[in-house]
This record gives C-alpha cells, structure tokens and sequence, in this order.
C-alpha cells in the first residue's frame, strides 16, 4: 500500500533538503517536483521561446524528457528563476499533474515537495506538512549558501528575489503557493537542518500510526 508524504513551502525553507532525509529515513522514492518546472524553463530559455507564453510552455511541458531532472545546473538560482516564470502557467500545471500523481501512489511511499503538492497534486496524501521559515532568514540562507559556492551576491538583492517569488508564488491564478488546511505547519526560521528533520519525523510517524490503526 502507497503512503505519501506531501510538503510544501516557499523557496529557501528548507523543504528539499528535509524532503530527501525523509526519503532517505523512511526508505520512500523521492521527486523534487520543482526540478520538472526547472527542466521546462531551461528548455525554453534554450529554445529562444517566450516563458510567458502559458500555451508554448505548456506543450514544451508535455514533451518533457524525464532525463533530463539529472542535471545537476538545474538546483542553481538561475534554473530556480525561470522556474518561477513558468510555473504560474495552467497549462504547464496541468500537463504535469498526472506525472506527479503516478509517482505519489507508487507502492512502497513516496514523498513529493514543491509549491501545491498538498493541496492539487495530492490532496488525500496521508501526511502533509508545510515548511517555512521568514524571509529574511531563507534570504541569509541562500546568501550564504551562494556565497560558500563562491558567488559575489549581495543579501538585500537576495531578499529582494526572496520576496518576488513568494509573491509570484502565491499570487498566481493556478494552484498558488498555501498551506493545506490539515497541514503540519513546520517554521524552521530557529532551527538547524537536524531539529527541523526530527521534527518532520514526529508529524509522519503519527501520520503512519493513525493509518495503521496504531
């Protein structure tokens, strides 16, 4: 029997790598969701082809080459931008959607995060939780993280796209960036990686114990 663990968040939270440890932990597949937005935004950048038109993405999103998520350019800030462009398109959403499904209900578990995992991908998933943290810390966060890459970026600019996308993200007509009603909310502005991880622990251990009648 499938068991599946949605998360959601904004950028920076902390969602992916809590995602992947659960994974890990709990022996689930794992798909960052966002990595299909960012493959459809580089190859339309490559292409020359206009990111803001909803019908043109969208068919590069039904023609997407599952092969191509292995790219490791796509977790870079750049990729993440053009992912943010592309993703407020209802008809990329929609070509996505039962992707994202099928993996959701593969035997074994899995844990999904993005942006409207909970709440249009798999809204009956059986543990939900929602990641964030605030602005200004996602902002120090990914500073830092660019700075020890040896990027010259400065965090005022940072915070700047921080708060942008956020409003893309939860602005945009489809699917926008919330909280399911019955999600864990999970604010890890005061916590290291390892407290938020025990943390996300608890809230699927119980999940796992109601579902087994425990």
């Amino acid at each position: 029997m499938g068991f599946t663990v949605a998360i959601d968040g904004p950028a920076a939270a902390g969602k992916g790598t809590i995602a992947k440890r659960l994974a890990a932990h709990y022996g689930f597949a794992y798909l960052d969701t966002g990595l299909l937005y960012r493959a459809i935004g580089r190859v339309a950048s490559q292409r020359g082809l206009d990111l803001d038109d909803g019908a043109t993405m969208g068919t590069v999103a039904l023609a997407l080459d599952p092969a191509i998520l292995d790219d490791g350019s796509l977790r870079g800030r750049e990729a993440g931008e053009l992912a943010s462009r592309v993703a407020v398109h209802a008809p990329v959403r929609a070509a996505l959607t039962e992707f994202q499904r099928g993996f959701a209900r593969r035997p074994g578990g899995a844990v999904l995060d993005g942006r409207d995992i909970g709440t249009v991908i798999c809204p009956e998933a059986e543990a939900k939780i929602f990641v964030t943290a605030s602005p200004e810390v996602r902002a120090r966060r990914r500073t830092d993280e660019l700075h020890a890459k040896g990027r010259a970026v400065d965090y005022e600019t940072i915070l700047d796209e921080v708060l942008a996308r956020d409003r893309r993200d939860t602005g945009r007509a489809t699917a926008p960036l919330r909280a399911a009603p019955d999600a864990a909310l999970l604010d890890t502005s005061e916590l290291d990686i390892e407290e938020a991880f025990q943390a996300a622990c608890r809230i699927v251990d119980a999940s796992l114990h109601r579902r087994n009648g425990a």
